[in-house]
């Protein structure tokens, strides 16, 4: 039984972060881990609602009011149990999750104050680690059939483990040099140390999945080939082709990238430093610098992939930074007309990366990258604007007279991406991409290919991590399926399920 009165009794609270001036000299993750008494403080505050809604915020379907009172009861090893039998890797969404199960707590409404369910999540992941470590779970007879996973995100992952752990042999190939996707060289450590990656690649591989690294699937090894060696075929390749603007005048300048060329350079320092190697700067494949040290730096985008680059930027030194965003500033609460509870609210996001330092620019749009004389940009050229949508596109008027100039040696583009990259597995494969970039799904998460399915941001686009486990586990139910698999899989989703919205 919950206490009804836990959320009377403790206002919501956070755990405190590493001071600005420690945390921007080192890589290491911004938020300490909460005391056991604050944690189960949090916990109390969850009313266990007679409809919770956070079930249906979360596609996971994560039981958050179980695992709330199993925490509020010091029952540790139960609250585990409970948030892994719907969630294979809390600790990644713990950490990367904007928590739409928080818009969604029945607490929220009104402007009340939401359970922290994600920081509650993030500390029972923690906690498997220090109370034995993430254990192998015993995997039962082989079944004989065997599974290609392409591409070792979170959904790739997910579906891997819950097909290993059915029976089936499972194979991940990667084309980077080490697992995990965009979570690898995608999300600095300063969000998640790659520590907690490695602790369930080694999970995985003892449950017997088996990784093949460097490994560019429609290139190393044909599409022929990999379904000659494998019974059933999943795409989770991510949706990793950056929106880009060529239409810019001065794109084509030297200093204005792709905000993922940025973060990986960055990331692959940081893995190497961790590593034993010495610290180095951060370069392109192509040996260009692509470091923010000592430089002015405009970023162009508001979300998660632009804050991460501010925080990348003051890490690496930058000498100032402007986050440009083509939107007003969003409110600071909800907007119940636009937004009613327990939608997803559109509201002024803050994240540590923002009070690390930089400015914010918002409603403005980059109407010209301006040239030094060499080919090398020194400023982006920006004007007010006016964005409004007219049937279903969108206009953007730029205001008469407000266009000024902004410092800028280095121009990251963080807007957003456009599905997954082309690649020659697709031809191979027979396999389209829709108009928005993504792979279609039919019901049984099978593509136009009988035996190939496709989960995660391949199939969905670029969307949250919450939502790529939840497509994972649900293609791996649907992969156990055709392979004929004795009893079911969880499916959390399926190819149609959609966020919660206002219709």
């Amino acid at each position: 039984m919950p206490d009804p009165n836990g959320f009377l009794r403790y206002n919501r609270r956070l755990p405190a972060r590493r001071p600005v001036p420690v945390r921007i000299s080192d890589w290491r993750e911004v938020y300490p881990p909460a005391g056991e008494e604050l944690i189960r403080e949090q916990a109390t505050r969850c009313m266990d609602c007679g409809i919770p809604f956070c079930h249906d915020g979360c596609p996971l379907g994560n039981r958050i009011p179980d695992w709330n009172d199993l925490v509020r009861t010091g029952n540790w090893d139960a609250a585990v149990d409970s948030l892994h039998a719907t969630n294979n890797f809390p600790e990644f969404t713990g950490r990367l999750c904007p928590a739409p199960c928080e818009a969604a707590c029945v607490l929220g409404i009104g402007g009340g104050e939401p359970v922290t369910i994600k920081q509650v999540e993030v500390e029972i992941a923690d906690a498997a680690v220090a109370r034995g470590g993430l254990s192998p779970r015993p995997v039962p007879a082989p079944t004989g059939r065997s599974v290609a996973v392409v591409g070792s995100g979170p959904a790739g992952l997910a579906a891997a483990q819950q097909l290993a752990r059915a029976g089936h042999a499972v194979t991940v190939y990667e084309r980077d040099d080490a697992i995990g996707g965009l979570l690898r060289y995608g999300i600095p450590d300063f969000k998640l140390e790659k520590v907690h990656i490695d602790r369930r690649v080694a999970q995985l591989s003892a449950e017997g999945v088996r990784f093949r690294t460097g490994v560019n699937v429609g290139v190393d090894v044909t599409a022929e080939q990999l379904r000659a060696e494998h019974d059933a075929v999943l795409l989770a390749c991510g949706a990793l082709r950056g929106r880009d603007t060529p239409e810019t005048p001065g794109r084509g300048l030297r200093g204005v990238h792709q905000a993922m060329d940025h973060l990986v350079a960055a990331n692959r320092v940081v893995a190497a430093a961790a590593a034993g190697g010495r610290p180095d700067t951060a370069v392109l494949p192509d040996g260009n610098p692509i470091d923010a040290a000592g430089k002015h730096i405009v970023i162009i985008g508001g979300g998660d992939t632009a804050a991460d680059c501010l925080g990348v930027a003051h890490r690496q030194g930058a000498a100032g930074v402007h986050q440009l965003d083509l939107y007003p500033q969003p409110p600071q609460a909800r907007d119940e007309a636009r937004d009613p509870w327990p939608t997803w609210p559109w509201l002024l996001r803050s994240y540590p990366a923002h009070e690390e330092g930089g400015e914010r620019v918002f409603a403005v749009a980059v109407q010209e990258f301006v040239d030094d004389g060499t080919g090398q940009v020194r400023a982006v050229r920006i004007a007010e604007v006016t964005v409004e949508k007219r049937d279903g596109r969108r206009i953007v008027t730029p205001l008469p007279g407000s266009e000024r100039e902004l410092p800028a040696d280095l121009v990251l583009l963080a807007i957003g991406f456009e599905g997954t990259e082309e690649q020659p597995l697709l031809d191979q494969l027979g396999v389209g991409r829709n108009a928005r970039g993504a792979i279609d799904a039919r019901p049984d998460w099978q593509t136009d290919i009988d035996g190939v399915f496709v989960a995660g941001d391949m199939h969905r686009g670029a969307s949250l991590i919450v939502w790529a486990i939840a497509e994972g586990r649900a293609a791996a139910a649907a992969i156990h399926a055709y392979l004929g698999g004795t009893g079911t899989l969880p499916a959390p989703v399926d190819p149609a399920r959609q966020p919660l919205a206002a219709r």
